[in-house]
């Protein structure tokens, strides 16, 4: 543990277990996004899906007042590039001509989750900008001492941009493509936004599916029976195995 002023004190920690559950949680569940809560973040180790042998170790940022918790930040150190769905691979090779080290780094998202929210967890009422400034101060002197190249933030939360740019971030904008309903209430609501032939091979698509005796049920939270869990492991696993991810 280091102290940065009278009132605050940082631990680096590489499991998320070490940190009470209760206290993430109250930083984590204001936010929008549930893949910075503590139970998934934890799932992510517990089933060793990021480790230093899937070159995912965890290197938690956590910042407290006294006993209490007042931030944290989710980090990962990386070996490589891989589960980030942002191809920085080109950085890489043009550090490695130029004989700069690239790797290892410490990265902040939400590991295998291209899914965007990501921003340090701050206890309400606190100064964002002071605590902001401190746990970036951190994270450089972290780098600093342990030879890591620099941090990367990856799928922020766009209203917390503007402040790791104010913290000397620089922004790397990427393409992302998202569905938005558009006012549709029905599916031949939607089909109309195409041109006939469009629409006739869409329905043609459907009709083969139904004629092959498959049928699409959407589930979601509780609906999700338990029994489907295993199964879902098994899919995923197989596609792993096949493409050799």
């Amino acid at each position: 543990m280091e102290q940065l002023k009278p009132r605050y004190s940082v631990v680096w920690t590489n499991k998320i277990a070490e940190v009470p559950q209760n206290a993430w949680n109250a930083l984590a569940m204001p936010l929008k996004t549930p893949f910075l809560e503590w139970e998934w973040l934890n799932n992510l180790e517990t089933s060793q899906s990021v480790t230093a042998k899937t070159g995912w170790l965890p290197n938690h940022l956590t910042l407290w007042r006294d006993k209490t918790l007042i931030a944290a930040a989710p980090l990962y150190l990386k070996g490589h590039s891989s589960g980030e769905f942002v191809f920085d691979h080109q950085w890489a090779e043009l550090a490695d001509r130029i004989g700069v080290q690239y790797y290892p780094k410490l990265l902040g998202m939400t590991p295998f989750t291209p899914a965007e929210g990501y921003r340090f967890l701050i206890a309400p009422g606190e100064d964002e900008d002071e605590i902001t400034a401190l746990m970036v101060h951190e994270i450089d002197t972290f780098c600093s001492k342990n030879r890591i190249s620099g941090c990367h933030f990856l799928y922020v939360d766009p209203q917390w941009r503007p402040m790791l740019e104010r913290h000397g971030f620089t922004t790397w904008l990427h393409h992302s493509y998202i569905w938005e309903n558009a006012g549709f209430k029905t599916f031949d609501d939607y089909l109309k936004v195409f041109n006939a032939n469009q629409r006739r091979n869409i329905k043609r698509e459907r009709k083969a599916v139904e004629k092959a005796g498959l049928r699409l049920q959407p589930l979601s939270g509780d609906q999700i029976p338990q029994s489907l869990f295993p199964l879902m492991h098994q899919f995923y696993a197989d596609t792993c195995d096949k493409f050799g991810w």
